[in-house]
């Protein structure tokens, strides 16, 4: 077996790794961290819980010389939550050579961001918002900056960040090493990389090696009206250690929530709606493991990355193969055991057949102590290469562009107009998108057919105090 010693890696960084408990590389660094130390661009998809933080964190704290002062490196994030996360990890590795790590992020203050990229910042970790507006304000240097990552750059797609993610691009060196991870290649993240990565060595760890192979899948056929009381009698059964329970919008995560509570579970919700403060608290107390049981939205959710998850629960069934993949892999990090269980209703059938062909195996039905039994799709067709393929192509390049009467100034931000179209209109998350929000206007594109409708059901919602109107773009 490969150890990080033979990656060639410097003693000040065996030795924060050994203080971790890092024993050996996952496939995402045993790969991916050589090429990054030979100054070459990366591709690398791989699932949340693969340890690609540490395939660029390690190669970043390397590359660093902690005599110079300013950004030497930036790693771009599409959540507050994975960057304060990615921070968090950076740190540890960098700590024994005296390596200076910022986040910056939105919803927090900006001068005392500021204070500390002219204090030093050899790496910085940042949401792409606020690392544009930092550049903006003279505050954020990039000229030394040789050393880029795109992280979860197909969550950035989704969020409508690409178009500033490339602005950023252009204003560092051409000579800098750039890194790109994604759960998944859609075309526009495939064009960015073609565009903006010379040479690139490309590492993908297939998402079986995350789920079947170390999560056992569960289904529960259950009636629409029961499934409230089936959710609690799962769990009941379980008994996780900790649990995930999805939920598609925030109303549905609100209403598990007050159910759960009410049974006497310690339990505890994460969604837009929330403060940054309250969300902040809810994730100390579920990462601590004080909470054992987190309801939360795909979007809440993103860059949550906590090894001690034993239980992912779909309250519904995912929108598409993919977002199953990138949910279950949660749960089962780096080899240990762990447990995904899916609620159906009849109308989902076709939807759950869907993920079985696309991960290769029948998913077993669950019943208290249910174990997993192996059974191979035989008939498995050719995996897409391209994910969330749940409308005719000609139905997807069908967009509206509705423009949105709030924006920065009255603290909105992508994730919260996301959730206020999913809860207000019903549409899944996927299928909005090129979110943009400016200083005092905002710009979301939704599928053609339902634009009257989101227009009529989220102009007049609150969001952060400020009152939504949207309006098609002529």
């Amino acid at each position: 077996m490969t150890s990080f010693a033979d990656l060639g890696l410097s003693a000040p960084v065996l030795q924060a790794l050994k203080d971790v408990g890092y024993e050996a590389p996952s496939p995402i660094q045993e790969q991916g961290i050589p090429p990054l130390l030979e100054g070459r661009d990366i591709i690398g998809q791989a699932q949340t819980g693969s340890g690609k933080t540490a395939a660029f964190g390690i190669p970043i704290i390397e590359y660093v010389d902690p005599q110079i002062d300013g950004a030497q490196a930036l790693v771009l994030t599409p959540t507050r939550e994975l960057c304060i996360q990615v921070t968090q990890a950076i740190r540890t590795y960098g700590a024994p050579k005296g390596v200076d790590v910022v986040a910056v992020f939105g919803g927090a203050p900006i001068r005392t961001q500021q204070a500390q990229l002219r204090a030093g910042g050899h790496v910085v970790v940042g949401t792409v918002g606020r690392v544009l507006d930092l550049i903006q304000r003279a505050s954020l240097i990039l000229h030394d900056c040789r050393f880029v990552v795109l992280d979860e750059a197909d969550e950035m797609l989704d969020l409508g960040f690409l178009e500033d993610v490339e602005r950023i691009l252009s204003i560092t060196p051409s000579g800098r090493q750039t890194a790109l991870f994604s759960a998944t290649m859609p075309p526009p993240i495939r064009k960015l990389a073609d565009r903006y990565l010379y040479d690139p060595v490309t590492v993908k760890v297939e998402s079986k090696n995350l789920t079947v192979d170390t999560v056992e899948q569960f289904q529960v056929e259950v009636a629409a009206k029961d499934k409230n009381e089936q959710l609690y009698e799962v769990l009941e059964a379980e008994r996780p250690t900790q649990a995930i329970v999805f939920a598609r919008t925030k109303i549905r995560c609100d209403q598990l929530y007050r159910t759960l509570r009410d049974k006497g579970m310690n339990v505890r919700a994460l969604h837009g709606d929330l403060s940054q403060g309250q969300r902040d608290g809810v994730m100390l107390a579920f990462k601590s493991g004080r909470v054992p049981i987190l309801v939360a939205t795909d979007v809440a959710a993103r860059g949550l990355d906590i090894s001690t998850v034993t239980h992912v629960i779909n309250f519904d069934v995912p929108p598409s193969p993919d977002v199953y993949v990138h949910r279950i892999g949660r749960t089962g990090r780096v080899g240990r055991a762990g447990r995904a269980i899916t609620f159906v209703e009849t109308r989902q059938k076709r939807e759950l057949e869907a993920i079985e062909k696309h991960i290769g195996t029948a998913i077993t039905p669950w019943s208290p102590g249910a174990k997993t039994i192996p059974a191979k799709i035989e008939e498995k067709p050719k995996r897409h290469e391209k994910p969330h393929v749940t409308r005719p192509p000609e139905i997807e390049e069908t967009w509206a562009k509705l423009v949105v009467g709030a924006g920065r100034a009255d603290g909105i931000e992508p994730a919260d107009l996301v959730h206020a179209i999913t809860a207000a209109a019903g549409l899944d998350g996927e299928a909005i998108r090129d979110v943009r929000v400016l200083e005092r206007f905002s710009f979301v594109s939704v599928p053609e057919a339902e634009a009257p409708r989101v227009i009529e059901q989220v102009s007049g919602e609150r969001v952060n105090g400020a009152t939504l109107d949207l309006q098609p773009v002529a």
